[in-house]
């Protein structure tokens, strides 16, 4: 029998098995990346994280958006005379605040402001006061 005789008989050509087996290869080669990939934790992991994070993004543009609409239909709505007096009020607001803040600087201890431990200031303010500081860990009555 030679080759033309098998192939006629059905027994695939060298040829054909070489296609039949670089098919199998190949597809055994997927199978095996597919495995991998099912195995790697890690990469799933950050494949997911990636699109959770592309999720957030896209869930905090839309929120973002509405928002500001929301606000302009507000703005839009509120009288004049509020806004003005609302912006007023914020200044005011703002300014307080300054003059507290300069008030707090002005009143507190040149020490303090250098930055010293709070627990050298409590013993400085009892030495001052005549009270002895109290010993470590422990709180004096007042």
């Amino acid at each position: 029998m030679n080759d033309e005789s098998r192939n006629k008989m059905g027994t695939p050509t060298p040829e054909e098995v070489r296609e039949q087996v670089e098919r199998t290869r190949d597809e055994l080669g997927q199978t095996v990346e597919a495995l991998a990939g099912k195995a790697d934790v890690k990469a799933q992991a950050a494949e997911k994280t990636a699109a959770v994070k592309e999720q957030a993004a896209a869930a905090t543009a839309q929120i973002r958006e509405k928002t500001m609409h929301a606000a302009e239909t507000v703005k839009n709505r509120t009288p004049d005379v509020v806004q003005e007096k609302t912006a007023q009020a914020a200044t005011q607001v703002r300014e307080s605040a300054a003059q507290a803040g300069q008030f707090v600087m002005d009143r507190t201890p040149e020490p303090a402001r250098r930055g010293l431990p709070v627990r050298r200031l409590l013993v400085a303010a009892r030495h001052i006061a005549g009270r002895p500081a109290a010993p470590d860990g422990e709180h004096q009555a007042e």
